[in-house]
């Protein structure tokens, strides 16, 4: 160590890069995460607009039966207003809150639909926390919802729909929420980048909507409207999904609204005749990748004549190729011998019907459920993952995920104390109390960096302190904690001096001994 020497404008440079980019690596938000939170934005936008404009119909189809037969209707239409009118409040309150969000974050101008800041911090805790001020839009956001869940839930009496809507509709604050204390507000919007902000707000109002429609369908079904529409028959195609992975197989039920179970109807698909024995089960193999129509039609005597009834039908498929989500839990690269969270899962296929291998560099190991802990050994070897599915009975491999292979980064030492509500802390440089450290047993390290928290041991390290005549006095410390000749040289400090823990020596999890930066105390 230099000691007492002054450091050198380039020195100073270095220092202050490094703090820059700490802090930079402390806030950054993965871009990976936020392009996440916009495709789902995406999605959700397009179920609130088909969930609108299902809903519309739906009480058009009240305030119609209302208009034909007002002493039957009066009761369910009444409730059908005051649901829609509850429903359309809630819902723009919401998309005036996420207006606030965005402006707060881009300014005056910002616009929901084009977001600059997406990976502002600030912007949800100050429109929903609000901190300092009056009341918070998030408690009240809380309150308004609890309102609509109950209003909804009176309305209907099935036990399935009921647990559904209390459940996407719940204010209760998460695990994780109750175990740091805080309420469901700070919960779902604290420290929240502003797209994953838009994205919980317009799951909560894709959830809203939800709720609507199930109390306005129970509503319809309560006055019998499916009676006034009987006269109307139509063929209907119900695909098991409308998207098939290569080599799988399409289904749909091809069914007659309104069907007689005595008297089934013959189906044609592209003019040839489905047996009567597959009860309507259609199947064509999935080996094309793209869009692709089935159309045909349906025949059936109509009731007590030798008349016959032809409806028409079509629908669309898409063929897509085979896909699997494989992502790190914890960090975008892999870290060599150390058990690294894996969450591997495919869309449409269970979790016990999906396996994982690796290409051999290190282990690749299950722990149920869709985790997984990948260990690799050899550092700059990519560490590949081959995900298989079984579908329609057959075994698939649907994805081959590569990964990058480094070493653990250093981590940063610090001294562990108890401030004075008891509370553990960790001081990392700076001004630091004289009973802080007396009380302090030694030198601890870890990655932390809002990422990563991982555990280090160190195995020993140096203090370098100064007497009145400049001349260095080193101490080393076989060991974490501090050794007796160290304490007793802190205990001589006076209000204003500093010393250098330096050569600090750790182990992490993948077994490698490293020296780590220096840490400087100022006594105070």
């Amino acid at each position: 160590m230099a000691g007492n020497a002054p450091k050198t404008p380039r020195q100073k440079m270095i220092n202050l890069m490094y703090i820059v980019l700490t802090a930079m690596l402390a806030l950054n938000v993965s871009s990976d995460v936020l392009n996440g939170f916009t495709l789902v934005e995406e999605s959700l936008k397009r179920s609130i607009k088909n969930a609108l404009t299902q809903n519309g119909a739906l009480y058009e189809d009240l305030s119609e039966y209302y208009q034909k037969n007002q002493t039957k209707a009066q009761e369910w239409y009444d409730k059908g207003t005051q649901i829609h009118t509850m429903t359309d409040s809630l819902y723009s309150y919401i998309q005036d809150l996420k207006v606030l969000i965005v402006k707060e974050a881009d300014g005056a101008n910002g616009d929901v639909n084009n977001v600059d800041h997406v990976d502002d911090l600030e912007a949800s805790n100050q429109v929903m926390l609000a901190p300092g001020k009056g009341i918070k839009n998030g408690k009240k956001l809380r309150i308004q919802i609890d309102k609509y869940r109950n209003v909804m839930l009176s309305m209907i009496t099935d036990s399935i729909k009921r647990k559904i809507i209390a459940d996407n509709l719940s204010t209760e604050p998460s695990a994780k929420a109750k175990a740091d204390n805080k309420n469901w507000e700070e919960g779902w919007f604290e420290n929240m980048p502003v797209a994953a902000a838009m994205t919980l707000l317009s799951k909560l109002q894709s959830d809203v909507l939800y709720a609507e429609g199930e109390v306005l369908h129970t509503l319809v079904n309560n006055i019998d409207v499916g009676d006034f529409r009987v006269n109307e028959i139509n063929a209907y195609v119900i695909p098991n999904s409308r998207n098939v992975i290569r080599g799988g197989k399409y289904s749909a039920k091809i069914i007659l609204a309104a069907e007689d179970t005595t008297q089934r109807p013959s189906i044609y698909v592209n003019n040839v005749l489905l047996p009567h024995e597959r009860g309507g089960l259609y199947e064509a193999p999935a080996t094309t990748t793209g869009s692709h129509t089935i159309s045909g039609y349906l025949e059936i005597l109509r009731g007590g004549t030798d008349e016959v009834l032809r409806r028409n039908f079509t629908d669309t498929y898409n063929v897509v190729e085979p896909s699997a989500t494989v992502s790190a839990t914890m960090m975008n690269v892999l870290y060599a011998a150390y058990d690294n969270p894996i969450s591997i899962s495919v869309p449409g296929v269970p979790t016990n019907a999906v396996t994982a291998s690796s290409n051999g560099n290190g282990t690749f190991t299950s722990k149920g459920n869709g985790q997984w802990i990948a260990k690799p050994s050899k550092v700059g070897e990519d560490f590949v993952i081959t995900v298989t599915a079984q579908l329609e009975g057959r075994s698939q491999v649907v994805a081959n995920s590569v990964f990058k292979v480094r070493l653990l980064p250093d981590p940063t030492p610090f001294i562990e104390y108890k401030d004075e509500g008891g509370n553990v802390k960790r001081y990392k440089g700076g001004t630091f109390s004289k009973a802080a450290l007396m009380n302090a047993d030694g030198i601890m390290a870890a990655i932390d960096d809002g990422l990563l928290n991982i555990e280090f041991k160190v195995v020993r390290f140096e203090t370098v302190l100064f007497d009145s005549m400049g001349n260095a006095m080193l101490e080393l410390s076989n060991g974490s904690n501090f050794s007796d000749r160290q304490k007793d040289q802190f205990r001589r400090l006076s209000r204003g001096k500093r010393f250098y823990v330096s050569r600090v020596t750790a182990v992490g999890p993948d077994g490698r001994e490293r020296t780590i930066s220096p840490i400087e105390v100022i006594v105070n």
